[in-house]
């Protein structure tokens, strides 16, 4: 895996990167107690949808990339210490624009689905 991107992105809050290919992406978490927001076990969606992020963003794996707009579906509610993965792909680029397609799964149920739309910058937005 050549990952060009989000190289200091903590892997506990957002997932490892289990396989990256040219406009694909696969990555994994297993959700903790300190992701909870109450006392029934609820991990708070933006952990889910960070997930899924990370994953688009590796699916487009540019040093420059960023998220411009998301238009997510949460499907399932997750729970601490369950296992969780994302998975990317390009669908389409058009100039800077890239729309990457992202599925998070719990074994084979859907928990997220989700369209990205990534920009890939000439230099770092933060330049």
């Amino acid at each position: 895996m050549d990952v060009k991107t989000h190289s200091l992105i903590d892997k506990t809050l957002c997932g490892t990167p289990e396989e990256v290919s040219e406009d694909y992406a696969r990555v994994q978490m297993t959700t903790t107690s300190q992701m909870a927001v109450d006392e029934t076990g609820l991990v708070h969606g933006g952990f889910v949808f960070g997930l899924a992020d990370h994953a688009a963003m590796l699916a487009v794996n540019h040093p420059n990339v960023v998220l411009g707009a998301a238009d997510v579906r949460f499907l399932k509610p997750v729970r601490p210490e369950e296992k969780i993965s994302a998975v990317a792909r390009v669908t389409e680029t058009e100039g800077k624009k890239r729309i990457v397609e992202a599925t998070v799964l719990r074994g084979n149920e859907k928990i997220l689905q989700g369209r990205f739309d990534c920009f890939v910058l000439e230099k770092h937005v933060l330049s």
